[in-house]
């Protein structure tokens, strides 16, 4: 990061203050933020609003005010919630949403108001295939087929054969599966069983007893955030003792608090500010990453940050790239500024973020690589690299 964006991304207040320290009468850029603080996806969305914290208040001499929104998990309030951002707020750009249910459904209104937004939520499909829709809409997670890849990778070199698979009953469940369908048997791996949950179900047993009587070497789990668990659990009850993978959507502490002991061992695919201290001297990612963990951890607490925040951050980043490029052109609070915004967050070139090195395109709105990616393991209660 260049000094002037350091300069940038010193945070100028706690979350209590973040929505005041900016007044809405100076604020020359808006950005507004859509989040699930509360609901199933909390564990998520609560690193993310901690993060907006910490983005800078000033970008190119303008300053910004960010307005966050929670949508409480819930599909039909992440749309509303971007309506109200985009007409009532005006705003110059959306940060958002948590899940990828909520990010496609976002998808119309942004469009129809040319607003560029970034998607904190996994899935290929906020941004692929490209169309005219699509082009308002960037992302900072990694995609679900370069996580089911390393999944994949990562079990063929462990000598598995056979996988089952449980997943959410929703966009992200379907959409994670479908790349093990497409990849599974390059890397020799039979997926021998498949089932569904929705978020918010309290049983899962019946699922999990048709999964281990096919007998796996390797169970997946499709699903994001603490409800990821509930398999994780009754799988440990039955006795499982074969491999277990989750979705990135799970790299936080309160998954590692609550899963305990039915989690040990378990690997997932993960980014590297996750376990930033261990990264290799040269890794392109470390010096953002534990950039970013110091200063979470000094607002937040140690050991508090997780894959979610950085998103958030590398959002951020994101958007003083490309901020000031496109001030050159217009003013923000006008279509031909957010406009010039869009332009601008598809011209960055090898920004190097949290997460790994951005190289955005016309077709590709996340612009990262296989380096934005690791495998950790569950390990004392800890993430380990693998």
């Amino acid at each position: 990061m260049t000094p002037a964006l350091k300069t940038l991304f010193r945070p100028a207040c706690t979350l209590l203050l973040a929505l005041s320290c900016a007044a809405p009468a100076l604020a020359q850029v808006k950005i507004g933020v859509t989040i699930s603080a509360t609901g199933p996806a909390v564990s998520l969305g609560i690193p993310e609003k901690n993060t907006i914290a910490l983005l800078p208040k000033t970008i190119a001499g303008k300053s910004v005010e960010y307005i966050v929104l929670d949508y409480a998990s819930d599909t039909s309030a992440a749309v509303a919630n971007t309506r109200r951002l985009t007409t009532e707020f005006k705003v110059d750009a959306i940060i958002g949403s948590t899940t990828t249910p909520n990010s496609l459904a976002m998808t119309d209104t942004v469009a129809e108001t040319g607003t560029p937004t970034i998607s904190l939520a996994s899935s290929a499909r906020i941004i692929e295939p490209m169309s005219e829709k699509k082009a308002w809409v960037f992302k900072t997670p990694q995609t679900d087929t370069m996580m089911v890849l390393a999944i994949l990778e990562h079990a063929a070199r462990r000598g598995m054969k056979t996988m089952a698979y449980i997943g959410f009953s929703d966009a992200l469940g379907e959409a994670f599966y479908a790349e093990f369908e497409k990849f599974a048997s390059l890397r020799k791996i039979s997926i021998v069983a498949s089932e569904r949950y929705a978020s918010r179900d309290t049983s899962v047993t019946a699922q999990v007893l048709k999964l281990l009587a096919s007998h796996p070497d390797m169970v997946v789990i499709g699903a994001s955030g603490t409800p990821a668990l509930l398999p994780a659990r009754v799988l440990a009850e039955r006795g499982y003792k074969g491999s277990l993978y989750f979705n990135h959507g799970v790299a936080n502490n309160d998954f590692l608090r609550l899963g305990g002991k039915d989690i040990e061992g378990a690997f997932v695919p993960t980014s590297p500010v996750v376990v930033a201290a261990s990264l290799p001297a040269d890794h392109p990612a470390r010096a953002q990453a534990l950039d970013y963990v110091k200063r979470y951890e000094a607002v937040y607490g140690a050991g508090s940050v997780s894959a979610f925040g950085a998103y958030t951050w590398d959002a951020g980043l994101l958007l003083a790239q490309a901020i000031p490029v496109a001030l050159k052109t217009a003013a923000p609070g006008t279509p031909e500024f957010r406009s010039a915004l869009r332009q601008a967050l598809e011209g960055v070139r090898d920004l190097p973020l949290s997460n790994g090195v951005s190289n955005m395109s016309r077709n590709d709105h996340l612009g990262l690589d296989q380096r934005a990616r690791v495998i950790v393991r569950v390990e004392g209660g800890k993430w380990k690299l693998d």
